[in-house]
């Protein structure tokens, strides 16, 4: 993605008021939560097409950030720093190779990583990151579970 493609995914992301806790549906009132940075721990899955998906490659069985994958978050990193975002969160996902309890680990183990990459290498305040892992359930290509595109990491804007 270029810098102005994930930038307008940012922005529609955080404009769409991401819910990760539908309160307000829950209450018949027709508002939609805006989504209080400390409280979002849940994935609130976000449609193909507004996805801010980085497709980093990570050695079997490891979480570490090769140095050759750090390039492509260098406009991520700056878009993450230009846009007036409160909160991002890094979700890590993996195909459905290898066991469901395995798989939420190590897509944890991988957000984890790459926020850390982005706090210590990019600048960006540890507080504006959140990681989660979301292991194979939620799969990019839903029709085939063990495609690699389905090893990802995706970035929402949490408000």
């Amino acid at each position: 993605m270029t810098a102005e493609e994930i930038a307008d995914a940012f922005k529609k992301q955080k404009t769409r008021g991401l819910v990760i806790v539908p309160s307000a549906q829950q209450s018949g009132t027709t508002e939609t939560a805006t989504v209080a940075p400390a409280a979002a721990k849940e994935y609130s899955a976000v449609t193909p097409d507004e996805q801010v998906n980085i497709q980093i490659a990570f050695d079997f069985d490891s979480a570490a950030l090769r140095d050759d994958q750090k390039p492509k978050l260098v406009t991520l990193c700056e878009v993450m720093k230009s846009v007036d975002v409160a909160v991002y969160q890094v979700v890590g996902h993996t195909d459905s190779s290898g066991t469901a309890s395995y798989n939420e680990r190590l897509s944890l183990l991988r957000a984890q990583e790459v926020k850390r990459h982005l706090v210590d290498d990019c600048g960006l305040a540890e507080n504006r990151i959140e990681a989660i892992g979301m292991g194979e359930s939620a799969p990019y290509d839903a029709a085939n579970p063990r495609a690699d595109v389905n090893r990802r990491v995706e970035f929402q804007a949490l408000g």
